[in-house]
């Protein structure tokens, strides 16, 4: 048992154990290329998010991770067989049932770790900060932490040469030779605004990549997903250990 582990732990540890900070993984369940597995979000929240629980427990914080949420917003992909959607009023509900328990059992912080691009959990933080102003309500998207072209040579978002390399560290036995891989092409937009980011627009999956990659995955290794992982693991376990850490009331400097 890791006793930072919620799913592994049992009521006779867990009703003694002291909490300040709820870690909840956020992944999604879409393809990803033809390579690798649909459960790639689900399996990068879990496995970062425990990762950084295990480092942050031993230095002291009092944590638990929680069970990882399997689906996410995949709005833009409808058309590719089983990319389960979570629309972003489904996601709030989930959010808003999860923070009324930890509110009414006294644990006053939630971070959630997202793994997937599509969900945006800034809006529903908002909101959920005005019904609940008592506790400290935070989102981290992982792939977002270090500059990830330190390790990696090829662009992408998406079943890329970044997610094959972790994959292959974390679940090499789910993913198919490289070979067999697309080369994540993407169709870029016609509209400048957007090309050049001050413009939004969701992307239509299947108009936009013909593997559902995003990224070219052929340089990936497993050396590389294991530096990797252990960069984004250091820095998440350092987050982890702030808010368990900080004073809510006197959070700012």
């Amino acid at each position: 048992m890791r006793p930072y582990i919620l799913a592994e732990s049992n009521w006779k540890a867990i009703k003694e154990q002291e909490v300040e900070l709820a870690i909840l993984p956020w992944g999604a369940t879409e393809a990803h290329n033809y390579h690798l597995p649909y459960g790639t979000d689900i399996y990068e929240a879990e496995s970062i998010a425990a990762e950084a629980g295990r480092i942050a427990w031993e230095k002291g914080a009092k944590i638990t991770v929680l069970p990882v949420i399997p689906f996410g917003v995949n709005t833009g992909q409808a058309d590719i067989k089983f990319d389960i959607n979570l629309n972003p009023s489904t996601q709030l509900a989930i959010v808003r049932d999860i923070v009324e328990v930890l509110n009414r059992q006294g644990i006053k912080k939630l971070l959630i770790v997202n793994s997937h691009g599509g969900n945006d959990f800034k809006p529903i933080l908002r909101e959920l900060g005005l019904r609940f102003p008592e506790m400290l309500l935070v989102s981290s998207n992982w792939f977002q932490l270090p500059d990830k072209h330190l390790y990696f040579d090829e662009k992408g978002d998406h079943a890329d040469e970044m997610e094959t390399s972790l994959i292959l560290h974390l679940k090499p036995e789910l993913v198919l030779p490289l070979e067999e891989a697309g080369e994540g092409k993407e169709r870029k937009s016609k509209i400048q605004g957007i090309r050049e980011g001050w413009a939004w627009s969701e992307r239509q999956w299947s108009m936009v990549t013909e593997d559902t990659g995003i990224g070219n995955p052929k340089a990936a290794t497993k050396d590389k997903g294991e530096r990797f992982f252990k960069v984004v693991t250091e820095k998440m376990a350092e987050l982890y250990l702030q808010l368990a850490e900080v004073n809510i009331k006197e959070r700012y400097e």
